[in-house]
């Protein structure tokens, strides 16, 4: 479907996420970039969105004006008109949102089984991504990284020797499992779902945080970074994405690189 004719049929999906930063937002904009859906990133399009973000996140909250329930965090997503009574809806938590897209987006498989499977390595993929973040905050959220560094060189040790390995080869092996009809490109059937772009930006910050580590590893696991990792970033949306200003760039979010943290 054309970007013009997706602007006529889609309804005008605004992403409600933090400004500057790729963050869990990032999972969202790429099935929007893949598929040439229009969508508006309230705060970074607009020095007053960041307004929506934290409306939607209030935490006196109980009900919107249109009847949802509140947003625990950001990511969220409203979808005017898709609500009860013909009103908006607000969606929040990253998979939940991906999952409500990719069906509608083409993303999601060709059959409800794919769309299971898909979700289960899209969530597998979000693991991942969260024990990335508790690398540099492993024992307190709402502390600065200088105030648990001692944890956090032990986590993240942990997390190069084991819990990486784990991940990486587990996706390897999905990949070979999928290799006649997927040939290594996709986790899921002959085509891109929202479990690829997941897994996509998860290694994308992953070699921003850890480079030394991602380096020495690509080799153990040839399918999924000679294969699908490159087929992945040249999909023309994403490809077209990725030089875009649209794209942010790591920085302080779920994906910093310390030096002291990668393999030395």
């Amino acid at each position: 479907m054309s970007a013009t004719k997706k602007q006529r049929t889609q309804p005008p999906y605004e992403l409600l996420y933090w400004p500057s930063i790729p963050g869990r937002g990032e999972f969202i904009r790429l099935v929007f970039e893949a598929t040439h859906t229009p969508y508006t990133d309230t705060a970074n399009e607009s020095k007053d969105g960041i307004q929506a973000v934290l409306a939607c996140k209030d935490e006196q909250l109980t009900r919107d004006d249109d009847g949802n329930p509140p947003a625990f965090a950001p990511p969220a997503l409203r979808i005017p008109g898709e609500g009860k009574g013909g009103k908006s809806l607000v969606l929040y938590q990253t998979p939940s949102i991906l999952s409500y897209l990719g069906g509608r987006l083409g993303l999601a498989g060709a059959d409800e089984v794919e769309a299971h499977w898909i979700l289960s390595h899209a969530l597998t993929a979000l693991d991942l991504n969260n024990e990335v973040h508790d690398t540099h905050h492993p024992t307190a959220i709402a502390k600065y990284y200088e105030d648990q560094k001692e944890e956090a060189l032990k986590k993240a040790e942990d997390f190069r020797d084991v819990r990486l390995p784990k991940f990486l080869g587990f996706f390897e092996r999905v990949l070979k499992g999928n290799e006649e009809e997927g040939k290594g490109k996709y986790l899921v059937g002959g085509k891109l779902s929202y479990a690829d772009t997941t897994l996509w930006h998860v290694l994308s910050g992953l070699k921003f945080a850890f480079p030394k580590e991602l380096e020495a590893r690509e080799e153990e696991f040839p399918t999924l970074f000679g294969i699908f990792y490159s087929s992945v970033q040249g999909e023309k949306g994403i490809k077209e994405y990725l030089v875009s200003d649209r794209r942010k760039p790591f920085s302080m979010g779920i994906f910093r690189h310390y030096p002291e943290l990668d393999r030395q």
